[in-house]
């Protein structure tokens, strides 16, 4: 059972799951695998428009393109509080999606001697992976920055039902990368700060002042604070999601 969830995935279409005998979703007459186009006129490719579309119509009425198989038609949905219906569910397992040919999911097994160059390549790819999603946290446009969390996310990354090695280990190691990129950072107090300070004194050729690199090293440890209430603070309040 994988757990291993990451920040950018693959990108699929608002797929119907499944809708509940009783209450007014029967009245829609959506069905499995019945595909969401557009909310109130604005195109929604992906599951994730769909879901950000929705939420902005909390607690009203959303006029809904849907598509089954050659046919298009228009459904009106009453949300909840959530920006849901109440009792859909929806398409999101790869399983699901590889019965219908959207992607190809396989399980490959490796032996001890196989495993270890799949290893050197597994942790290649990650490495890579981890530095395109830091590209995308440091985007404004892509607003990833608002799902920064502190401890509250880091706790819930490793919560789940049953133990599960791999998942544990490649949640450990995306952490410690997290901090080795965050030291690299040009706050005074971290590596990248000194770093800053070296490279300054090798141009101008003189040593910045013992006061100087102490009051440099006090704004440091208050900006680091202030990133570590941030992150805390967008945990339990939702800061930085508007909320």
């Amino acid at each position: 059972k994988r757990r291993d969830i990451p920040l950018l995935g693959i990108r699929y279409p608002f797929w119907v799951g499944g809708m509940p005998d009783t209450g007014s979703a029967v009245k829609l007459g959506l069905q499995r695998w019945d595909k969401v186009l557009m909310v109130d006129s604005v195109a929604t490719p992906y599951f994730s428009d769909v879901v950000k579309a929705l939420q902005k119509k909390k607690n009203q009425i959303a006029n809904i393109v849907v598509q089954r198989g050659s046919t298009q038609f228009n459904s009106t949905w009453n949300l909840d509080s959530n920006g849901l219906v109440p009792g859909m569910s929806f398409i999101g397992k790869f399983e699901s999606l590889d019965s219908i040919g959207v992607l190809k999911y396989e399980v490959k097994k490796y032996g001890l001697l196989s495993a270890l160059p799949a290893g050197v390549k597994l942790a290649i790819d990650k490495l890579k992976w981890y530095i395109d999603q830091f590209k995308l946290i440091l985007s404004p446009e892509t607003e990833a920055y608002k799902g920064v969390g502190g401890f509250k996310a880091m706790g819930s990354v490793f919560s789940g039902d049953g133990w599960d090695w791999e998942h544990f280990w490649t949640i450990t190691a995306f952490f410690s990368i997290v901090l080795a990129f965050m030291n690299l950072l040009p706050i005074p107090a971290l590596d990248g700060g000194h770093v800053l300070f070296t490279l300054g004194e090798m141009i101008t050729g003189r040593k910045p002042s013992d006061k100087f690199l102490e009051y440099a090293q006090i704004v440091g440890m208050v900006l680091l604070l202030a990133l570590m209430l941030y992150a805390n603070g967008n945990d339990w309040f939702g800061w930085g999601r508007g909320k």
